[in-house]
């Protein structure tokens, strides 16, 4: 049984609203990328959102739009995938990276010891789904030394005052941070990923969350940034086509960034089933964290704590007493079986560019200890209980052969 890892969710809902996309002679920036981010805001409860063509180019614009320079730094976690700390780059700034905590988050007392006076912005991530601890950073940022330490460098930094918090909620569309209120809205800003793999896709995309405090106005900061994301050109183009239209400025130096109707079609959809399609992803999750509840040798991935909540994007198993070595020895013994499992992270100072940087794996002794027992299994709606009972018997059988051979 082929079991691939994590195959889109493609039904007659998804196809039916992109074909209505093709036949209404509108493809690029429309009406479905407009009704795309009221269904995101409406869903995450936040301020405005923008839909971009990818999470990276919208941290990289946000970046942009801070103000930062070479002589900034911005705090990121070392456990992440690259573009949390390439966004930061391709803006100018310096990442400064940090180690995580067990639960593979971004460890708050490691934020706290890397502030600086050159410190303008922090980067969490939502590792899996499962939500950073936002109480914490956002008290952080505003406690009156931390404040006090702050040097604004740009407007947009004067008018904030302080540090912004910027989400990487790449994985955690969908996820709950408190009873009532989901990712999305917990930070000045969050990004989530839509690309091909996440819970709700539109094959490649991003979906920037406004939640600015004030004399900020995210509604006007929506429009700026619009703007910014097509050139800075006062006109888009679904404008300009109106009979008419044709005559435009341009007003500053900004990206082409943004998303097409007919990516946003696939996303509309699928966001409109996603509650249903997130009970199924909880029902794996649960599946998989219940077969291996008495594994000695197994630490399960969480889930919920409080009243916070994963999306479920991800179900990071790790091994116990593990070496790198073994893991992937594991992994090669699974994909026997032909069950497509992967690794969530690699850490960046082990990836050779970062490691040119400077930056060293040994600095970061929580990242490296999550990642070298951890293997990601698939999860997604379409699996049924053959299914998942063949990948659990596949992963089982691995670990056991794993351990005789050693």
């Amino acid at each position: 049984m082929k079991i691939p890892f994590s195959p889109p969710y493609i039904d007659e809902a998804v196809i039916n609203e992109v074909v209505d996309s093709l036949r209404s002679g509108w493809i690029t920036s429309g009406p479905k990328v407009k009704a795309l981010e009221e269904e995101i805001k409406v869903f995450s409860n936040a301020k405005e959102v923008l839909c971009v063509n990818s999470w990276t180019s919208g941290a990289i614009m946000m970046l942009r739009w801070l103000g930062v320079t070479a002589e900034d730094e911005v705090i990121v976690p070392a456990y992440t995938y690259s573009a949390t700390a390439l966004a930061v780059l391709h803006a100018g700034a310096k990442p400064v990276m940090v180690d995580s905590g067990e639960d593979f988050n971004i460890s708050v007392d490691a934020i706290q010891k890397a502030i600086t006076p050159r410190t303008k912005a922090i980067i969490p991530v939502d590792i899996a789904g499962f939500p950073c601890d936002y109480d914490r950073i956002m008290r952080l940022v505003n406690e009156p030394e931390i404040r006090n330490l702050f040097q604004a460098a740009s407007f947009v930094q004067e008018k904030l005052g302080r540090i912004l918090v910027m989400n990487d909620a790449a994985h955690s569309l969908g996820a709950y941070y408190s009873k009532n209120q989901r990712t999305g809205c917990e930070t000045d800003i969050a990004i989530f990923s839509l690309h091909a793999v996440k819970n709700v896709t539109t094959a490649e995309g991003g979906a920037i969350c406004l939640n600015l405090p004030e004399p900020f106005d995210n509604a006007e900061l929506y429009k700026e940034l619009r703007m910014m994301s097509l050139n800075c050109q006062t006109k888009d183009a679904f404008s300009k086509s109106k009979a008419g239209g044709w005559r435009y400025d341009i007003v500053g130096l900004g990206m082409k960034i943004n998303m097409a109707d007919v990516n946003a079609a696939i996303g509309l959809a699928q966001i409109r089933e996603y509650p249903e399609l997130l009970k199924e992803r909880k029902r794996v999750f649960n599946t998989y964290s219940k077969a291996f509840a008495d594994c000695d040798w197994v630490i399960l991935p969480p889930s919920e704590d409080g009243e916070k909540e994963s999306s479920y994007h991800i179900y990071a198993l790790r091994i116990k007493d593990f070496t790198e070595e073994q893991r992937d020895r594991m992994i090669d013994e699974i994909a026997k079986s032909e069950v497509a499992v992967n690794v969530h992270f690699i850490p960046m100072p082990m990836l050779s560019f970062f490691s040119s940087l400077g930056y060293d794996i040994k600095n970061y002794p929580q990242a490296y200890e999550n990642f070298k027992g951890e293997i990601s299994l698939p999860i997604y709606p379409q699996l049924d209980e053959e299914k998942l009972d063949f990948i659990i018997k596949a992963v089982k059988d691995a670990y056991l052969k794993v351990t005789v051979d050693r």
